[in-house]
């Protein structure tokens, strides 16, 4: 054995050196290497590893477009292929993806639309050869794939690109299902935070309910008591910690509970307060201005009053409001109810108070006037109201009414269509009511006239009409705002309704007949001149400046009353006759016209 290994041609190499391979039984070099090499890979084999590295991205691939796109990148591991179009189903439709910008793209579009779900040839210019191959999952399409050839495919090239199709509706479908889940779970997930938010809410309006009708009750009880207003800020402060007031709604204070309390309290501005009122009420529930949580008390849409929290840091949180609230629906009850009585009472005085200024039964009207509260038994005083931008509605007639309440006055009250009327059982104070209106009314711009006392119920209806002449005479006056008493009006208390007009139209038409008749002729002002500078005591200054023109055409105008008049104003009887009739033709005759 030793001696045929040491004359073999071959001794002295090893197997790795090029000798023979293990296992040749002594064959020649060049025939074993020839039997071990490996066959040369045909078109097919490198197909199938193709498809098969293509099967396995595409099942990595979560998103759909992208499994799509894949597919079609590498339509030719399949065969001489060209991916034309794809498309994936979305909600019904089919979209394709990515957009096809080619130029047949609206043909293919079509095509694929025509053929319903089924598989179909496709024409493309320029190939002998196009398909549109549905992507199916086991019980729906989710999409197609259009793939043409520049030659017709072998049946071998056929089957290569139904296995591409299949794996890639595999992959699709594997996608879909992921998709789903995933939706399915965040579903899941939503619903779960929904419940759980939901029972939370559900606790939550549990403990508010029950704290809503603790509140309700307590409210219930503290308008049951009669209270009013003390008894709801009462329980608003003790609720809340905070400062609670009411205020009517002109801005006058009518409770404040808590620390703090302005003294004295401010006057309202009445223009301030209606923008703040209807600011308020444009808005729903309680609303913050500056320092204070402001809420209306408005029963049936009326306002009646304000509800207020003072709160400067801004601390108030949802229940503070919910108890405001229900503090406001409270009080607006109570407001209600006392403003209806009112309305009742003040009804029942009106009805009165006008049956006595028409003229009525005194037994009728003494028993009246005791039902409702009224001593008529007393002498009386007809006071005549008016406030020159203010309308004698309702709302102006309770001003009236608690601006007399205020300074001590016990009357009766109604009103006409341009005034209010109180039927008082005491001479009034000078200007205690003028002042009282001015501070309720926010200006000054008014009259009030006073009669002379009457000691009988049958003297009231000429009371009335001496209350209406002094405040007729105090609007024509210099000063025409303030309180004038019938009893003081001297000469005018002559010039009164009773007197016969045709003889007070004969005086004046003899005094300035000639005057009147140049002023209408001329459409001048020569009486309403000489009126003016009787007023102001035969002043020149304060007569040009009542009348707005200069001294020099006062003076002129001056000298022409006396050339057309005829009468001489530095004589006395011609002076105090012209100032007389100037006065009736103003008081009496109504002026211009």
């Amino acid at each position: 054995m030793a001696d045929s290994r040491a004359h073999s041609p071959y001794h002295g190499f090893s197997d790795r050196e090029g000798g023979l391979p293990q296992g040749s039984g002594g064959r020649h070099p060049t025939a074993a290497r020839t039997e071990l090499r490996p066959p040369a890979p045909t078109p097919a084999h490198h197909a199938l590893r193709e498809l098969t590295a293509l099967s396995r991205a595409l099942f990595d691939t979560p998103d759909e477009g992208e499994i799509l796109r894949l597919s079609m990148d590498r339509i030719a591991a399949a065969g001489p292929y060209s991916a034309e179009a794809g498309y994936l189903r979305v909600g019904g439709d089919l979209v394709a993806s990515p957009p096809n910008g080619r130029i047949n793209a609206p043909a293919v579009d079509r095509r694929v639309r025509e053929l319903a779900g089924q598989d179909g040839p496709v024409t493309v210019p320029g190939r002998p050869w196009g398909r549109a191959l549905g992507l199916r999952g086991l019980q729906n399409l989710h999409g197609y794939l259009v793939v043409t050839s520049r030659s017709r495919p072998t049946e071998a090239e056929r089957s290569q690109l139904a296995t591409l199709v299949r794996h890639t509706a595999a992959a699709l479908s594997v996608a879909f299902a992921h998709r789903r889940h995933r939706e399915d779970a965040l579903e899941l997930h939503r619903l779960r935070e929904e419940r759980t938010a939901l029972q939370r809410q559900l606790i939550s309006v549990v403990a508010e309910l029950g704290y809503q009708r603790a509140v309700h009750a307590l409210m219930a009880d503290t308008a049951a008591s009669g209270g009013g207003a003390e008894a709801v800020t009462r329980l608003l402060h003790g609720l809340t910690g905070f400062p609670a007031l009411v205020e009517d709604r002109f801005g006058r204070l009518t409770s404040w509970t808590g620390p703090s309390r302005p003294d004295p309290y401010p006057e309202p501005d009445p223009v301030r307060q209606d923008e703040m009122l209807h600011a308020v009420a444009r808005e729903v529930g309680p609303v913050r201005i500056k320092d204070r949580l402001i809420s209306l008390v408005r029963p049936h849409g009326e306002i009646l009053g304000v509800l207020a929290l003072v709160d400067v840091g801004g601390e108030a949180d949802e229940h503070t409001v919910l108890v405001m609230e229900h503090a406001a629906t409270s009080l607006a009850r109570e407001l209600a109810h006392l403003r209806n009585l009112a309305e009742v009472e003040l009804r029942l005085h009106r009805e009165l108070a006008d049956d006595l200024l028409t003229g009525t039964d005194e037994a009728s009207a003494y028993a009246r006037s005791e039902a409702v509260g009224h001593d008529l038994h007393r002498s009386h005083y007809i006071v005549v109201v008016q406030w020159s931008n203010l309308t004698a509605d309702d709302l102006f007639a309770q001003t009236v009414g608690r601006a007399a309440s205020a300074v001590g006055m016990r009357s009766l009250l109604t009103r006409r269509s341009d005034h209010v009327v109180l039927v008082a059982d005491d001479r009034p104070h000078a200007r205690a009511l003028y002042e009282a209106l001015a501070r309720e009314t926010g200006t000054r711009s008014g009259t009030i006239g006073v009669s002379a006392p009457c000691d009988s119920l049958g003297d009231i209806p000429r009371r009335y009409q001496e209350a209406q002449r002094a405040m007729e005479v105090r609007r024509h006056s210099r000063e025409r705002y303030g309180t004038t008493f019938f009893d003081e009006l001297g000469l005018y208390r002559i010039l009164g309704p009773g007197n016969d007009h045709r003889e007070l139209e004969t005086f004046v038409r003899e005094w300035l007949g000639q005057l009147i008749d140049y002023d209408s002729r001329h459409h001048a002002a020569m009486v309403e001149t000489l009126s003016r500078y009787f007023d102001c005591g035969g002043n020149y200054d304060e007569t040009a400046e009542s009348l707005a023109i200069h001294r020099s055409t006062l003076r002129y105008r001056l000298q022409r009353i006396r050339d057309i008049s005829g009468n001489d104003l530095a004589n006395v009887e011609d002076r105090l006759n012209l100032q007389v009739a100037t006065r009736v033709w103003k008081i009496v005759l109504g002026g211009p016209g």
